[in-house]
């Protein structure tokens, strides 16, 4: 899910996870520039994680499935670093 500040949540899919960000799919373009939060969950350790982080769009460029959307993660926690870590593992 990705919620940007203002903005009602809207539906994401996500394609790629980075320790610096990730890329997902979105019905609807999203300008870049743009601050929010995503939410999305990680399987690692034998769970499903929930992890939720600040972000800004980097880009969004429309795609066959959709708007494929860069999201440049800012100021992530220990706990969320970790997790992405582990699941890139």
């Amino acid at each position: 899910m990705l919620v940007m500040d203002g903005a009602e949540p809207v539906a994401a899919r996500t394609l790629d996870v980075g320790p610096g960000g990730m890329s997902a799919v979105v019905a609807e373009p999203v300008p870049a520039g743009k601050q929010g939060k995503v939410l999305f969950e990680l399987f690692y350790e034998g769970s499903a994680h929930i992890i939720e982080a600040r972000t800004a769009v980097s880009h969004c460029i429309f795609s066959s499935a959709g708007f494929k959307v860069g999201l440049t993660f800012m100021k992530l926690d220990m706990a969320v670093s970790s997790a992405i870590s582990k699941f890139m593992r």
